[in-house]
């Protein structure tokens, strides 16, 4: 079974790595010669929209997915037209715009923060009228990891932060004042089954995960698999979604979702019996989905910009590190360690040591 893999980043490289198992053998599309994904498949070396890649990829390729959702639609649809393509180009289309995916919330009955698109300054000031303060504006596509958006606290940001958009169509949302971030993460496969992780508490800096905790028995779980459910239908979903939301006074209202395996869920690799990136490739090939229960106390650190070294990392007990061979640089993921444990105490005590770690070499 060959699987093709759109983008070969962190993300198509622990899909791989969760593949060889079994036995599945990997193509990437990706424009980066130094992909860090590339030494565990095949590499197509090229742009997402090169119509000789794409046609070579679909050929070579029993399924293809995708590791980022800002490929673009009209590629994913390219190759559903000469092969399977999971998830579906839908889901693509829907998660790369914010208005749509925030409408589309609204009418599966997934509560949202306000929100009101504009396209100019002008319709910025008008939207604030009802939005109100604060708020956040964000571009409509293109955004991740906190960029393309801007605070709004008073009327005096509205000039700069429009000018920071450069025009382009945006989405301006309410503030939300929520007690945690957290998130779901689901897999369905071709069959329509499905599977649910237990959520996850995430803790961001400069719109960048830094550390998630896997939350057990958390009374928003039973809320949180409704609405994720209720989205993977109706998508017609396969594969792993993640779902993001706050908390707010016991309700969970959601800020977006990501048409792939997901960052927070890092920590099921050492921490559940069956990692996302495992379950994605069970989802996409309509093979039975694994077990999602929790093995022990878990939670991941991310190290952004930079890396300690391998000897201070796993000399603190229980720590798991995953290199991502990628040369360090401003904002970027490079690597996470999981802490697995028996205990919350230690767990909380050796994720503060980790994270002092990440602290010395973040540079955001």
């Amino acid at each position: 079974m060959i699987v093709g893999v759109l983008g070969a980043g962190q993300l198509a490289r622990m899909i791989a790595l969760a593949g060889y198992p079994l036995g599945v053998k990997f193509v990437f599309l990706d424009p980066s010669a130094d992909a860090c994904a590339n030494s565990l498949g095949e590499h197509l070396l090229g742009a997402y929209d090169d119509p000789r890649l794409l046609a070579e990829l679909a050929d070579r390729s029993d399924v293809v997915t995708y590791e980022f959702e800002n490929v673009p639609a009209h590629v994913a649809e390219f190759l559903a037209s000469h092969t399977q393509v999971h998830p579906a180009p839908k889901a693509l289309a829907v998660a790369q715009d914010r208005l749509i995916e925030k409408t589309f919330f609204n009418d599966i009955d997934i509560p949202t923060p306000a929100y009101s698109a504009v396209d100019s300054l002008e319709s910025l000031e008008l939207a604030m009228n009802t939005i109100g303060w604060p708020a956040i504006i964000k571009s409509r596509t293109m955004g991740y990891d906190g960029k393309g958006q801007s605070l709004l606290k008073t009327p005096d940001d509205l000039a700069s932060a429009w000018a920071l958009l450069h025009g382009v169509p945006a989405i301006v949302e309410a503030f939300v004042p929520f007690s945690r971030e957290v998130s779901i993460i689901a897999a369905r496969n071709v069959s329509g089954e499905m599977v649910f992780y237990p959520l996850s508490e995430n803790v961001h800096r400069a719109g960048i995960l830094r550390v998630s905790h896997r939350c057990a028995n958390d009374p928003m779980q039973a809320q949180a698999e409704a609405y994720i459910s209720s989205l993977m239908t109706a998508l017609d979903y396969v594969g792993v979604l993640a779902l993001e939301l706050f908390e707010v006074n016991g309700q969970l209202i959601a800020n977006e979702f990501a048409p792939r395996v997901h960052n927070s869920g890092h920590w099921t690799i050492e921490g559940a019996e069956t990692s996302q990136f495992e379950n994605h490739l069970r989802a996409i090939l309509d093979l039975p989905l694994g077990a999602t229960t929790a093995v022990g106390k878990t939670a991941m650190v991310n190290f952004i910009g930079g890396l300690p070294t391998t000897e201070e990392l796993l000399a603190i007990p229980h720590a798991h590190l995953h290199l991502y061979d990628k040369e360090p640089r401003k904002g970027r993921k490079v690597a996470h360690a999981t802490i697995r444990t028996e205990t919350t105490e230690e767990l909380n005590e050796l994720v503060a040591q980790l994270s002092a770690l990440a602290d010395q070499v973040d540079d955001c």
